[in-house]
């Protein structure tokens, strides 16, 4: 793993070196710093002992949110198919 590859991150006081492209290292800084501040959070709330329960909850909580997010986007996208039908529909009468 080549120096201009690899990118330090700290998550709960710990560095861990990645292999990332150049061009992906503010998106992976942006994750790292994502995941680190969900960490603290479960870590702060004390209901969840542990670095890897921690870090468990916090990918069960983070995979949620995109799940919830994509599924808003799938009924999104239908709800706009349906009123393109709709416009194509009037505009053929």
């Amino acid at each position: 793993m080549s120096d201009a590859n690899t990118l330090k991150v700290k998550i709960l006081e710990k560095d861990y070196l990645v292999a990332c492209p150049t061009d992906k290292r503010t998106a992976l800084e942006d994750a790292a710093n994502h995941l680190d501040s969900k960490m603290r959070e479960i870590r702060t709330s004390g209901k969840v002992h542990g670095t890897e329960r921690i870090a468990v909850m916090a990918a069960l909580n983070i995979t949620y949110e995109l799940l919830e997010k994509h599924n808003d986007q799938v009924g999104d996208e239908q709800i706009l198919l349906a009123l393109s039908d709709k416009l194509d529909l009037a505009l053929k009468e």
